[in-house]
């Protein structure tokens, strides 16, 4: 049975990574809450507005309501990486090349290791970031649709249009699919052809009963999971056409109780899936067998992280009641 440490924290918690097998609770306040023997606070920023794990590097990077894009190590030590006097840094993303971007208000800006920094002013404000798996190619979610953008060229970017506020962005691990999260109750996709002046094809994924606001890549790619319904949609990314035509599966299905953050083990096709009332359920697609992490808690799960073995599961909610999971306890 697995054994679950409780953490209990003050204010909302935006996200938590883990660093090897140390846990980091990244805190709206602006700090780190660390877990490596025992309870480590490292103060990053006052007030903290968005932070993402770098999948290159050992390290965080963060974006504050001071302006300030931070990282930090897997011992806790911070450094600046930019500064944007008195705007917030709404989102931040990492790349390949040690490269990072951020966005204020209407632009969105990359920082390359060479120190140099490019931003590409879209019309309307920056909603979401994320980097494609190859080249160093940035996209900016934004109102009706999404900017592609070149970082180390000087060439007008690709639009992928449709209408609507799209609020967050994500590419498959092989940078063949594009998905959003949108204002509304829905998901977008654009298949990306990989032939140059072709069309991006669309993907609609809709039905849902509530915004998805989280979404989990399976290890290999071949499924995309989201909250945002009352079981985890899990939607099939195999053949070269994505879901379109497809049916999703729906796991961890709990009558009227939302799913509200998911996330895949970094090795096996096994999902965490968070619910609205803090209940946690592992479900293996093979066989949809379910195992109880967590019994349900004071507030809605609002993140989740695998450690890189798989064996631990770091949550957050937002009533402040996180922990670690100890799967093979």
């Amino acid at each position: 049975m697995p054994t679950v440490a409780p953490l209990d924290l003050d204010g909302h918690i935006l996200a938590v990574e883990f660093l090897g097998d140390v846990p980091f609770f990244a805190n709206a306040s602006g700090s780190f809450h660390l877990i490596d023997g025992g309870e480590k606070v490292v103060e990053a920023h006052q007030g903290m507005a968005s932070c993402v794990r770098d999948p290159y590097k050992q390290r965080l990077i963060s974006g504050g309501e001071d302006g300030k894009v931070m990282t930090i190590a897997n011992d806790g030590s911070i450094k600046e990486l930019a500064a944007v006097p008195r705007k917030w840094i709404t989102n931040v993303a990492a790349g390949p090349q040690e490269a990072i971007a951020y966005s204020v208000g209407k632009s969105a800006f990359v920082k390359l290791s060479s120190g140099e920094t490019k931003e590409f002013a879209e019309e309307r404000t920056v909603e979401g970031l994320a980097f494609a798996p190859k080249g160093l190619r940035i996209a900016a979610a934004r109102y009706n649709g999404v900017s592609l953008h070149w970082a180390a060229m000087q060439s007008p970017p690709a639009d992928l249009e449709w209408k609507g506020a799209h609020t967050g962005v994500t590419f498959s691990p092989d940078g063949a699919f594009l998905v959003t999260t949108m204002q509304e109750n829905a998901l977008h996709g654009w298949k990306l052809d990989s032939k140059a002046g072709a069309e991006a094809r669309h993907m609609r994924m809709t039905g849902y009963p509530a915004k998805v606001k989280s979404l989990s890549w399976s290890a290999k790619g071949k499924w995309l999971a989201s909250s945002g319904a009352p079981a985890a949609i899990v939607w099939p990314f195999q053949g070269k056409d994505g879901p379109m035509g497809k049916a999703p599966l729906e796991l961890g299905t709990r009558a009227n109780i939302m799913a509200t953050a998911v996330k895949f083990h970094p090795a096996e096709d096994i999902l965490a899936i968070g619910f609205i009332d803090g209940m946690i359920l592992a479900v293996r697609l093979a066989d949809n067998k379910e195992a109880l992490l967590r019994r349900p808690g004071k507030g809605a799960i609002t993140a989740m992280s695998w450690s890189a073995n798989g064996k631990l599961l770091a949550f957050a909610s937002e009533a402040g009641d996180c922990g670690i999971v100890d799967i093979a306890a």
